[in-house]
């Protein structure tokens, strides 16, 4: 984990962000000109940081600093930032929005899973607010909980992009709330899609990676996903034919980091991400292979390269960044991946 002074910029951009409205990008189904409002009204919490997402996953950061260091500096900010989002007239509007006619696949599933993964971090807080505020958000918990098992029986085939409609992702975040909540249904659906949807694949075309707007890696997030629901010895048989290429000499250069060469583009910029996200999977493939497995020096050579290159293009200078890449920071630096519960 990173010191204070480290975290500190990380929860500088979300605060500077989660009640930014403009500019924003929206997602939005009108069924009507009554649907025609600004973001903070069709969306009274979760409005700033560009996009839904972005806001979610901001929220997300502050929980998740708070969480780990309440005396921070930044602390009191992030609290009474919460504090103004989390109302409960607010969640309820958002939820109703969330359930309302034409967006059955809001956000589904990158939105929601961040979303989930957001009331798992206040539900796991040992603290007042972030209690009442995990009850203030159980409607849009309930939402997009009703989303994944609407959806995942009528998903024939897995979404195997590089940006948010990767069903790998959304899978793995909306496993962990499952399990951290108890809630057998979710789990069992997702652990059986996954299976059914990866356990035979082979041959990942790594060197296809990355095109050119990913924030996430089709090929090592699927791993990261496979990890938690395959036993250390059935991961590490079913890694050795789905990714062959990993090396046993401890070397780094068998996959490199994104290039962003335009910062200021917000699709470009996607790339940044893509270094930060790909930095969690390999630490997180790396520590579910069984000791002395001598693909683990290559796996976390990689990782440092990649945390480094994410690390670094994290910055204020330019909005297309600055509103989302500090979670991805985040959720790396602060080990977040490594949390998942995984089979016996």
């Amino acid at each position: 984990m990173l010191d204070v002074s480290d975290v500190e910029r990380f929860a500088a951009l979300a605060l500077s962000c989660v009640h930014r409205e403009y500019p924003n990008k929206i997602a939005h189904v009108l069924q009507s000109d009554a649907d025609a409002l600004p973001p903070s009204e069709l969306t009274p919490i979760f409005y700033g940081c560009y996009d839904w997402h972005s806001a979610v996953h901001g929220h997300w950061l502050l929980v998740r600093l708070l969480r780990l260091y309440p005396d921070a500096p930044f602390a009191g900010a992030a609290r009474e930032a919460l504090e103004t989002s989390f109302t409960a007239e607010a969640a309820e509007i958002e939820a109703a929005y969330m359930a309302g006619p034409g967006r059955a696949s809001f956000e589904r599933p990158y939105g929601l899973a961040w979303l989930l993964q957001l009331t798992a971090e206040l539900r796991s807080f040992d603290d007042a607010d972030a209690q009442r505020w995990a009850e203030i958000l159980e409607p849009m918990e309930a939402v997009a909980v009703n989303r994944y098992l609407e959806w995942l029986p009528n998903l024939v085939y897995p979404v195997r992009s590089g940006t948010h409609n990767q069903t790998a992702f959304g899978f793995a975040l909306a496993l962990d709330w499952a399990r951290q909540t108890g809630h057998g249904q979710l789990e069992t659906l997702l652990v059986d899609q996954t299976l059914a949807f990866h356990r035979e694949d082979v041959n990942c075309p790594l060197a296809y990676e990355p095109s050119g707007e990913d924030f996430l890696s089709p090929c090592l997030m699927e791993a990261d996903l496979m990890r938690r629901v395959m036993t250390r010895p059935e991961f590490s048989d079913w890694l050795s034919a789905f990714m062959p290429q990993i090396p046993e000499d401890g070397s780094a250069g068998w996959i490199r980091p994104g290039v962003v060469l335009d910062p200021t583009d917000g699709k470009l910029v996607h790339l940044d991400g893509f270094n930060l996200s790909r930095a969690w999977n390999l630490e997180a493939i790396a520590a579910r292979l069984p000791e002395g497995d001598t693909r683990i020096a290559s796996l976390l050579a990689a990782a440092a390269e990649h945390r480094e290159a994410g690390i670094a293009s994290v910055s204020e200078e330019h909005y297309e960044g600055s509103h989302w890449l500090a979670s991805f920071a985040t959720y790396l630096v602060t080990g977040k991946a490594l949390e998942a519960a995984l089979p016996e």
